[in-house]
């Protein structure tokens, strides 16, 4: 082997160790850091919550019943629009077999002591008239006479009522069904054919229809205790209806409940606030919406992205960079937060070039 030979050999040793140790190298040398940097700008920020619900009447009245039996008519149909004392729809009686033979049997009687009545009065005049009886005995009989009379006249009366609802020439119809109030039929909620139960003491009857005045409508909706604390009566809401397309109509919240009721495990307020909508929009009762409520707002102040904030006790930093990879950490006053970017009221001027914390 000559000279040459081995000194190629060697010198291809040397470049495998060196390009060995050199990828080993690079190997044990940390990745380069990708910093990522932001600068504060002047901005708005508007912190809100969103409170979920429906769109309903202020006002829905249930129109039901005065007395029991079968719904025979029915006058009207939902979306229908009717003002108060329109005809709903109408009864017929089926009369209670104890009210009714009770009904009955007062009749006969008071028909008994009526012919009896008109018997003694014959005979009183008729003494009277041979100066037999004397004028206050007269004026006895015949007020026994008249009170049998108007006993007949009641008895003939309830028999009436307990058949048919109603007496003759009284114009005060109870199996009429009509509306109290001027507005729209939401909903009927019985048919033809089906059996109510009238409005009593003890009984709350059986609603014929449901009617609102759709031209005055509120949001209903709940908020989260953790935010209940900023609301405030008269507060501008900004309420989204699904079934429009999500358009934006303005509210103004005009309610918020005293107690806390306990929904999925969180405790839930109700709210509720006054629509102005456009008249020629039509907005259906139940519809889901959302409520949109500001709670703070800061115009045109400088903020930072809240990624950029470091925290060391109760200190707030961030980290200026002032040279190609060097950075200081500078202490920042913030105030008002979106939960995104948050406001800077002291520490920055707004040219710096702010690191990202890791």
């Amino acid at each position: 082997m000559n000279r040459t030979t081995i000194m190629g050999g060697a010198a291809a040793v040397a470049v495998l160790f060196v390009l060995t140790l050199g990828f080993l190298v690079a190997r044990s040398q940390p990745p380069t850091e990708d910093i990522e940097t932001i600068s504060p700008k002047v901005t708005d920020i508007v912190v809100k919550t969103v409170a979920t619900g429906a769109v309903v009447p202020r006002v829905e009245v249930d129109i039901k019943s005065r007395v029991s039996g079968v719904l025979s008519d029915l006058y009207v149909e939902p979306g229908e629009l009717v003002e108060a004392g329109h005809l709903i729809a109408e009864i017929r009686i089926i009369p209670d077999s104890a009210s009714l033979n009770n009904a009955q049997t007062n009749l006969r009687t008071s028909r008994i002591e009526l012919d009896n009545a008109r018997r003694d009065l014959d005979r009183a005049r008729s003494l009277y008239d041979k100066s037999a009886m004397s004028t206050a005995e007269l004026q006895s009989i015949e007020r026994d006479f008249q009170l049998a009379e108007q006993s007949f006249s009641a008895s003939v009366a309830n028999l009436q009522i307990v058949k048919e609802g109603a007496t003759r020439g009284s114009g005060n119809v109870s199996t009429e069904v009509r509306s109290t109030v001027d507005g729209m039929v939401l909903a009927t909620d019985v048919e033809e054919g089906q059996s109510v139960t009238e409005t009593s003491t003890f009984s709350e009857g059986t609603t014929i229809a449901t009617v609102a005045d759709m031209r005055d409508i509120v949001f209903e909706g709940n908020i989260d205790e953790s935010e209940v604390g900023r609301l405030r009566e008269g507060m501008a809401l900004k309420i989204t209806v699904g079934a429009l397309d999500n358009q934006t109509i303005p509210g103004t919240l005009e309610y918020i409940s005293p107690k806390g009721v306990i929904v999925d495990g969180t405790v839930q307020f109700a709210i509720r606030a006054a629509i102005q909508a456009p008249e020629e929009l039509f907005i259906r009762a139940g519809s889901s919406a959302n409520a949109d409520i500001v709670l703070d707002r800061r115009k045109q102040v400088l903020a930072i992205d809240e990624r950029a904030l470091q925290f060391d006790d109760d200190q707030i930093f961030v980290e200026i960079e002032t040279s190609t990879n060097r950075y200081e950490r500078r202490q920042v006053e913030v105030g008002l937060s979106d939960g995104l970017k948050i406001e800077v009221l002291k520490g920055l001027s707004g040219d710096e070039v702010v690191k990202v914390a890791g």
